[in-house]
């Protein structure tokens, strides 16, 4: 009986949502309207940056995300998003972490000899404008929640799935060691032109 009262419950309110709408603007006691009541921004802090950024990858996800609970059926109790993630990478060499004697240059300044830091990984950025829930399935009990809850569509689960995914992703993509090349050339590059003519730029090992 408790469950055929919900399920009257529910659709009494969604039928009123339906009416409403089609009320004008004005006469809708439901009808939202936005302000932005934001105050200024406030510089925290600032920092001087040490790093070549050498290399950025775009990548896209899929997450699949499933929740069940384990005695009731999924029209019921559950929930099922697909979001579609997108985001990059970038990989940078931090000359920071140059240590003494990382760049040595011969007498005459002919020739210059640089040991570089590896390139790190940057944390994964989501694209706010391209990522968002492509589908979402949920069972009564969930639509209940989300109706009478404050945050119905709170996606931070998602977005920190996606951008882990996308983390491991670049780590296993070769991201690093194209911005090793990418730093190295541009080193040598740079030396060059500054008038050495023999240059030995090295990148740590692993």
């Amino acid at each position: 009986m408790s469950v055929l009262l919900i399920a009257a419950t529910v659709a009494v309110v969604l039928v009123a949502q339906q009416a409403l709408r089609l009320l004008p603007g004005s006469l809708n006691p439901f009808e939202e309207e936005t302000k932005d009541r934001s105050g200024p921004v406030l510089l925290q802090s600032i920092r001087d940056l040490s790093r070549y950024e050498a290399a950025s990858g775009n990548f896209q996800v899929i997450v699949d995300l499933e929740k069940d609970a384990k005695f009731l059926p999924s029209a019921v109790r559950g929930s099922r998003t697909l979001f579609v993630g997108q985001g990059s990478v970038s990989a940078y060499v931090d000359f920071s972490r140059l240590g003494s004697g990382a760049i040595t240059v011969n007498a005459d300044r002919t020739a210059a000899t640089v040991r570089l830091p590896r390139a790190q990984l940057a944390a994964a950025a989501l694209d706010p404008r391209q990522s968002h829930v492509f589908t979402t399935e949920r069972g009564l009990i969930d639509r209940l929640g989300d109706f009478f809850s404050g945050n119905p569509n709170d996606q931070r689960q998602l977005y920190m799935l996606a951008a882990q995914k996308i983390q491991d992703a670049a780590a296993q993509s070769g991201l690093r060691e194209r911005a090793d090349h990418n730093a190295r050339l541009m080193l040598e590059n740079m030396l060059r032109a500054l008038g050495f003519r023999t240059v030995d730029v090295q990148t740590a090992a692993r």
